[in-house]
């Protein structure tokens, strides 16, 4: 084993999750701890989010360190997640980091949520480097990056609206499913015929050109209140119960559809048939497969098993280890940041 033992901690949202990662970025323990309690909302409520993050990051802590067969004293650095995320559950985490990095005299790696998405392929196939052309999917951010090398990143599209995550939830909601709705929605569409709705495709047209400003943007509400206005149609007929699955397994299909698009608008202009899923949404197997299948024998594509596509603190460690070696490390007055500019992303030229 080379190199430092890590301890990344994750509370952005509704995932509670602490691992453990010696110095060749094996994952030594890693638990992850889900809050239901969300459910009954409908959707993550801040309050409770960080609530939860207060009354379990302790026993989180403890588990991993148990599973990696180490006490707190062997680790040798602190990642946690500073954001972008909800304030207070970002809070829980990077305090809990901050006390255990001054009374250990350890370093502390604050990290960016998505860059940590970027890292997560990387902990099961080592061939997951740059140069790659990454579509990071999830409840709250949908970006198309260029990735030359680690810490360098090109923006070249974003949502312009509500994330695919994010409408995927809402969809789930219009059809009865439960909180949250990627996976129910998606199990659902597997029983229905993608092509029995014909649902729109935004910010995709015949007559675009790379110097159009949408080439590579995106956007999911038109999406979701064509299905809104299909889903009330249907319910007016007494049609929904027998339709509900074709209802999934269209705007799932719309939605992929726009997404491989777009990327594949960004690997036939950038050269790089390397491309890496990220973000919550890549656990989706539709996604996987259709671009898989789009980028030909040609291509590569990196994604996450469904536990590291998900929020996670083994990609926190991942992508402290890296940001630890570049030498950035914070101050006693790190604070969580809800709107954390991504390290190292320009915009792409023109």
């Amino acid at each position: 084993m080379t190199g430092p033992v890590m301890l990344g901690i994750e509370t952005s949202c509704d995932e509670t999750s602490v691992a453990v990662l010696d110095g060749d970025h094996r994952i030594l323990g890693h638990v992850i701890l889900s809050q239901d309690v969300h459910e009954v909302y409908g959707g993550v409520v801040p309050e409770l989010a960080a609530r939860q993050h207060l009354v379990h990051l302790d026993r989180v802590v403890d588990r991993a360190l148990d599973e990696a067969g180490l006490d707190l004293g062997r680790v040798d650095a602190l990642a946690a997640t500073a954001g972008p995320g909800l304030v207070g559950a970002l809070l829980v985490g990077l305090g809990w980091a901050r006390a255990a990095a001054v009374a250990l005299d350890r370093p502390l790696v604050p990290v960016h949520h998505m860059e940590a998405h970027l890292f997560a392929p990387s902990l099961e196939d080592p061939e997951a480097q740059p140069p790659f052309v990454a579509l990071l999917v999830s409840g709250g951010h949908t970006l198309l990056l260029h990735v030359p090398e680690w810490g360098r990143y090109v923006l070249l599209g974003e949502t312009r609206d509500d994330a695919a995550g994010e409408a995927f939830d809402k969809v789930a909601k219009l059809l009865g499913l439960p909180y949250p709705g990627g996976r129910p929605l998606s199990e659902l569409a597997a029983a229905g015929d993608p092509g029995a709705f014909v649902f729109p495709r935004p910010m995709i047209r015949g007559n675009q050109t790379p110097d159009d400003d949408g080439w590579y943007d995106m956007s999911f509400s038109g999406l979701k209140t064509a299905v809104l206005q299909t889903v009330e149609g249907l319910r007016a007929e007494g049609a929904l119960d027998a339709r509900r699955a074709d209802v999934a397994a269209s705007f799932q299909d719309a939605v992929v559809d726009v997404l491989v698009t777009k990327t594949l608008r960004a690997v036939d202009d950038t050269g790089c048939r390397r491309v890496l899923l990220g973000g919550g949404v890549s656990a989706n197997r539709r996604l996987r497969e259709t671009m898989a299948a789009r980028l030909g024998a040609g291509g590569r594509l990196f994604h996450s098993s469904p536990r590291l596509a998900m929020d996670n603190g083994a990609m926190v460690a991942r992508a402290g280890r890296f940001r630890l070696d570049r030498g950035d490390v914070a101050g006693p007055d790190l604070t969580a940041r809800p709107d954390l500019p991504f390290p190292g992303l320009a915009r792409r030229a023109g």
